[in-house]
């Protein structure tokens, strides 16, 4: 008996039509905002995990956690993290669309 394999897109599709997993997963923006932002850092910087890591004084493993959206790092943190990469900490407060006001 072989298994179907079902493309990741399709299976999203599907799964966004779902007006409770749609919330869950908008909900979630911010952190993938955030995890995208600090691997696009890292990589234009030429740099892997455990370089970065070494530049802050820490582990490939905290970064990897950072990366993965599963921690909420300090400023501090965020800080250490644009030291090392080369780059600018931005910090700013948006407005939402005024349909989600």
């Amino acid at each position: 008996m072989s298994n179907p394999r079902i493309p990741v897109d399709d299976l999203a599709r599907e799964w966004l039509q779902d007006p409770e997993f749609r919330a869950a997963y908008d909900a979630l923006d911010d952190e993938f905002a955030l995890a995208t932002a600090l691997i696009e850092a890292r990589t234009r910087a030429e740099l892997t995990q455990a370089e970065v890591a070494a530049r802050m004084g820490t582990t490939q493993a905290v970064i990897a956690r950072l990366e993965g959206g599963r921690t909420k790092p300090s400023t501090r943190t965020l800080e250490r993290f644009a030291r090392a990469t080369g780059t600018r900490l931005r910090i700013r407060f948006e407005w939402p669309a005024p349909a989600q006001r």
